[in-house]
């Protein structure tokens, strides 16, 4: 059974139809990524994994319980379990690094304060940022920043993470540095991870499976050395920019 399934999902503003009928299905512990060109409804439909903002119609199941349209408060229960990593970090500037990783324990009261301080650093070196807690944002490289939000995610020990665009704007050595973090937190916790991107090498590297959204829907979605071999022409941009970034 599915961990995470979206059925037959629209979503309108006014007259203006972004999600024309979207349904993928995602196991437990699995690696999908999500590729399409900007404007396609890739982040909107991260936005609704979270309850950020609603569907116009369809389902979202998660562990079997349809989350489609729980009120605020019932979200809450659901987040502590699905984390969301946004593009920008979204990191607080006037906060400690400390404080950062930890706001989410305290907001949702998942820790008592005297265990916070090891769970920090507990994440923080799973991302390979030691002892950098009293540190803040604006002392941070770009590749730091996002391995920084990475570990206010995982702080939480949720059971998905999805992420929102995570290596862009990074040069390749730190693109490739986050893409080995993701997967291997998903091997060392058993994480499922659900990853919007542009970059072609971190989908086709790291991924279970590839979905391409296109016109509202999943046009493909299968592994990505099944798609890869396919002579689709919705797919030979991507498999392009792959190779390309790959130096073949």
């Amino acid at each position: 059974m599915a961990l995470l399934s979206v059925d037959d999902v629209h979503t309108s503003f006014g007259a203006k139809e972004v999600l024309r009928g979207v349904s993928l299905a995602i196991g437990k512990e699995e690696l999908v990524s999500i590729i399409g060109e900007s404007g396609t409804g890739k982040s909107l439909l991260l936005k609704h994994l979270v309850g950020l903002v609603p569907v116009t119609s369809g389902t979202i199941t998660f562990d079997g319980r349809d989350v489609t349209r729980l009120k605020e408060r019932q979200w809450v229960e659901i987040r502590r379990r699905i984390g969301i990593v946004f593009q920008g970090a979204a990191l607080f500037d006037s906060l400690t690094i400390f404080d950062n990783v930890a706001y989410g324990l305290r907001e949702q009261r998942i820790l008592p304060e005297k265990d916070i301080p090891r769970r920090v650093a507990e994440s923080l070196e799973l991302v390979g940022l030691p002892g950098i807690e009293p540190m803040v944002p604006g002392d941070l490289s770009g590749g730091m920043r996002k391995r920084v939000s990475l570990a206010r995610a995982i702080a939480l020990r949720p059971e998905v993470i999805l992420f929102d665009g995570p290596t862009e704007g990074l040069d390749p050595i730190n693109v490739t540095r986050v893409n080995r973090l993701i997967d291997g937190l998903r091997k060392n916790l058993g994480i499922t991870v659900v990853l919007v991107t542009h970059q072609m090498e971190s989908a086709f590297e790291v991924s279970d499976r590839l979905a391409l959204l296109e016109g509202g829907v999943f046009a493909l979605v299968g592994p990505p050395k099944e798609l890869a071999g396919r002579d689709d022409p919705r797919l030979r941009a991507y498999v392009r920019a792959a190779r390309a970034a790959r130096g073949q």
